[in-house]
């Protein structure tokens, strides 16, 4: 078969597709507990009659379609889902999508499977846990699910400001994201002798200030914001002397985020002398910047165009959120990896608890997602 009958395969399933995905959807689970989400997963790639590889102490899968030669495409997915509120209470959702990309992925596997196509490179498909906690890609990679992986492709639905319904890009250009976690330490005091404290709001209040003018070199896209804040007891009349908060920060690059994490040491330092306080921080964790990869992003325009038409090729997205997929790249730089950005008409964005988007666009991000490892492992047309 070839690389347009597999996609011919997958554009008669759209039903099924769309059901595959809203079954999924009702199974949302959180970071590391995706435990029935990768059990139906599996038994769906069983039925094909793929071998499927688990892994001990997460729910992450692998599936290989064996190639006649060295070398191994990959194709990821995430399965977690976002804990949120929604309507008044707090469960996981899937408002990011991980449901659709699994979805999608799931079906370029069974599409290949189906098709008895036996690829030059083999193929592997990865079912990774723990995005949204930024765990699961480094966990993979520890427990050799990227070994031997040449090329690497993944997917994210994108938000209709970002692409229209029926176009997709070859690549995502995802920010670093970072998250600060700091400790203030005052002196406390009765609020009748301000002046015997040392009082932590105020340190805070200074610290938001001056994060407000903090600039990075060559004009790097940056944030950095106050999103977390607690300090004092119950009583209205203590000068606190220890408070906590957090900080979101993020850079386009990731010469921007190392520049901007240098200068938040130095700010908390002169931040805390003025103000005779002492502020503590550490970095629990984040995410690197996209690298941007020609080599893989030509397979996916090229997957996106036979599928979408050249007209419906966009742009790739620059996103100022982060993805814990360029963790695989930045860990294994000669790997050629990119992210397809799939237009959908979702609405009203991202991690909204009601997030939609035109659920027939699954079935054209399977076709692309199929094309390009069919194309990345050497099959063509024929």
């Amino acid at each position: 078969m070839s690389v347009q009958a597999v996609c011919d395969d997958l554009a008669g399933k759209q039903r099924e597709i769309i059901r595959t995905y809203e079954e999924l959807h009702q199974l949302a689970e959180p970071s590391w507990q995706e435990e029935k989400t990768s059990g139906y997963l599996a038994a769906r790639l069983r039925q094909a009659g793929l071998a499927v590889r688990t892994y001990s102490g997460h729910f992450g899968l692998t599936v290989d379609i064996a190639g006649e030669e060295e070398g191994i495409v990959g194709l990821r997915a995430d399965m977690d889902a976002l804990v949120q509120e929604v309507n008044g209470q707090v469960q996981p959702n899937h408002s990011c999508g991980h449901d659709g990309h699994s979805t999608m992925v799931l079906y370029a596997a069974l599409a290949i499977a189906s098709a008895g196509i036996r690829p030059k490179k083999t193929i592997r498909f990865l079912f990774q846990p723990a995005e949204e906690k930024v765990g699961g890609a480094l966990q993979m990679m520890k427990d050799g699910a990227l070994d031997g992986v040449n090329v690497l492709f993944g997917v994210h639905l994108r938000p209709i400001m970002e692409l229209e319904n029926g176009t997709a890009a070859p690549a995502i250009l995802h920010g670093a994201s970072a998250s600060v976690h700091g400790t203030i330490f005052g002196l406390q005091a009765h609020a009748s002798r301000p002046e015997r404290g040392k009082n932590v709001i105020e340190t805070a209040a200074l610290l938001v200030q001056v994060l407000q003018n903090v600039r990075l070199k060559e004009g790097c896209p940056f944030s950095v914001k106050m999103t977390q804040f607690t300090a004092g007891g119950e009583t209205s009349n203590v000068i606190p002397d220890r408070a906590t908060f957090k900080l979101d920060v993020r850079a386009q690059t990731n010469e921007g985020m190392d520049e901007l994490l240098e200068k938040l040491k130095h700010l908390f330092y002169h931040v805390g002398s003025l103000t005779e306080s002492r502020i503590e921080w550490s970095l629990p964790g984040g995410v690197p910047a996209a690298t941007f990869n020609d080599d893989a992003a030509k397979i996916m325009r090229d997957a996106i165009s036979r599928v979408l038409g050249a007209e419906n090729v966009a742009s790739p997205c620059i996103s100022p959120g982060g993805e814990d997929f360029h963790f695989y790249t930045k860990q294994k730089p000669e790997m050629a990896g990119t992210m397809l950005g799939l237009g959908c008409g979702l609405y009203p964005g991202l991690h909204h608890p009601e997030m939609k988007f035109d659920k027939t666009a699954l079935t054209a991000g399977a076709q692309i997602l199929a094309t390009a490892v069919l194309l990345a492992a050497g099959e063509e047309e024929g």
